[in-house]
């Protein structure tokens, strides 16, 4: 059964970072890529980034580009996202996702407020 929970979500104020992780289980987590979405309330889901099955290879979308990075360990089925100089505008729920699956977990909230 294939499973991903993601955690280390939180407040925080604009400027600052967070780390979220994303622990995945049920498949052999070394050969999928894995995906980054966000939602808004309100707002439909939105792509964050990319990370290949081995990291070599993350791809982030415009409006976080050099601020988040992704890293990912396969000896711990987990995958980070490093969230710097963060705004008010990144508050939403972050989901991982195995890249092209139906296969979600269910998200962890970030709010950047002062």
């Amino acid at each position: 059964q294939v499973q991903l929970v993601e955690s280390g979500g939180g407040l925080v104020q604009p400027g600052g970072s967070l780390t979220l992780s994303c622990e995945a289980s049920g498949f052999p987590f070394n050969i999928y890529p894995m995906t980054c979405w966000s939602q808004a309330p309100g707002m439909h889901s939105e792509w964050v980034g990319d990370i290949s099955s081995d990291g070599s290879i993350p791809d982030y979308s415009d409006s976080v580009k050099g601020r988040f990075t992704s890293s990912i360990d396969n000896s711990k089925n987990l995958v980070y996202l490093q969230m710097n100089s963060l705004k008010p505008e990144d508050t939403a729920m972050y989901y991982c996702r195995r890249s092209k699956s139906n296969f979600w977990g269910q998200g962890t909230q970030v709010t950047v407020a002062s």
